[in-house]
């Protein structure tokens, strides 16, 4: 008889992260047997040919015989008072460098933020669709993720009528995701204002997902919500992963503003927290203040004639060349969020399709239900890749939706993406 499987914690069969998940592997698998793969579903700058700014690497080289010492587990010293003069020069109130908090990327401030936060059932409001990490660290925190709909039809912004019916007495949190992964919508100021009434009202913790606030096209401005929410308790993220296109050396920030006294009980958790850990990666940290108050590398990339700019113009101009595809143009961040539509969307399952077009065009993609969407017709590409190359991805696509068409046609009735 075989001794018992280890067994693992229950909460996790709630969790999904397909971004790294089943397709992901199988696409390892295909790589193995030789297929070469256009891989669309990280926004991993580095992975395509990007790299951090030469200034951002000089200052870490030039200072590497310092990095071997942990250091304060809110971070180095100097990083965290860069960080609060940016903010500071953002309007942000009570920007200073105890209430900046260092860690290894984003991701992982989003943990343990949560952590510090929440009780067995506490709710968090969670934009759908939205970026996936953030339902699984409320789930592993012992939280409830609670949706608000973005919906296709209002460009993927929230309603905030929703936010506030979605409001009750075990709400603890809002989190803003703007830019936005995976739409690409922008945040008008008027919207943000209005979801910092409710937070302010219902006294709930604004947690601000920023990482994206540089990446901006045509003339979309970026509207920070601290400066707005004033003493409303207020997190903002932010970090050198994508702007500053850092991803593998892991720094991210969060700062805490608003009212010190209201949120007094939160930084403390934080900072225990953070301890727990001893520190984050020390070395990253000395590239903070270059990239905040350095040479501005990211613009140029945005603006027209730059490789983002312009890889994303190759999608949106796909999409519009395409009778199957329709989108929501991105006004920000590095992704793109189609939707399939007309004969294609019927019987659709974004899985199926997205296993059939790695299987058949080598071409990996994220499932829209990934994000935590009710609807099963939208697939996320990032606008990494050169624009030619994103071409003759939607035109793979393209090849995989027609042939779906054609299928149900012979067949007499539509029928869903077969891998």
């Amino acid at each position: 008889m075989s001794p018992p499987s280890l067994k693992t914690r229950e909460r996790l069969s709630e969790v999904r992260y397909e971004i790294r998940g089943e397709l992901a592997r199988r696409a390892r698998e295909l790589e193995l047997q030789g297929r070469t793969l256009v891989k669309l579903n990280i926004g991993n700058p580095g992975a395509f040919g990007f790299r951090a700014p030469e200034h951002l690497q000089h200052a870490i080289a030039d200072r590497i015989a310092d990095t071997d010492p942990y250091t304060h587990q809110q971070g180095l010293p100097a990083a965290r008072e860069a960080i609060a003069a940016f903010h500071k020069a953002r309007g942000t109130p009570n920007a200073a460098p105890e209430r900046v908090f260092i860690g290894n990327g984003v991701s992982e401030l989003i943990d343990l933020s949560l952590r510090a936060l929440l009780n067995p059932g506490d709710e968090v409001l969670l934009p759908s669709p939205d970026y996936p990490l953030w339902s699984a660290a409320t789930i592993l925190n012992d939280g409830r993720p609670v949706y608000y709909r973005c919906k296709v039809a209002n460009d993927f912004l929230p309603d905030p009528d929703e936010i506030e019916a979605l409001v009750s007495s075990c709400t603890r949190a809002i989190v803003l995701i703007n830019p936005n992964n995976p739409t690409g919508a922008n945040y008008p100021r008027a919207l943000l204002e209005r979801i910092v009434a409710i937070a302010a009202k219902h006294d709930l913790l604004l947690m601000c997902d920023e990482i994206y606030d540089g990446i901006l096209y045509d003339d979309a401005k970026f509207v920070p919500v601290a400066p707005i929410a004033q003493d409303v308790p207020c997190l903002s993220f932010g970090g050198l992963s994508k702007v500053h296109r850092a991803c593998g050396w892991r720094v991210g920030w969060a700062v805490l503003s608003g009212d010190p006294l209201r949120s007094g009980e939160f930084h403390h958790a934080m900072d225990l927290l953070g301890a727990l850990r001893l520190c984050a990666n020390v070395p990253g940290q000395f590239a903070i203040e270059a990239a905040l108050h350095g040479v501005d590398t990211i613009s140029a990339l945005c603006a027209p004639g730059g490789r983002l700019h312009e890889a994303r113009r190759a999608v949106v101009e796909s999409c519009a060349a395409s009778e199957h595809l329709k989108l929501v143009a991105p006004d920000a961040a590095l992704y793109a969020f189609p939707g399939v539509t007309g004969d294609a969307a019927e019987g659709f399952d974004d899985h199926a399709f997205a296993l059939e077009l790695l299987e058949t065009e080598d071409v990996l993609i994220v499932p829209g239900s990934s994000f935590n969407v009710p609807y099963r017709n939208h697939f996320r590409v990032t606008l990494l890749p050169q624009p030619d190359a994103l071409r003759e991805v939607f035109r793979r696509i393209d090849r995989v939706l027609s042939r779906r068409v054609e299928s149900a046609r012979r067949n007499g009735a539509p029928q869903a993406a077969v891998a």
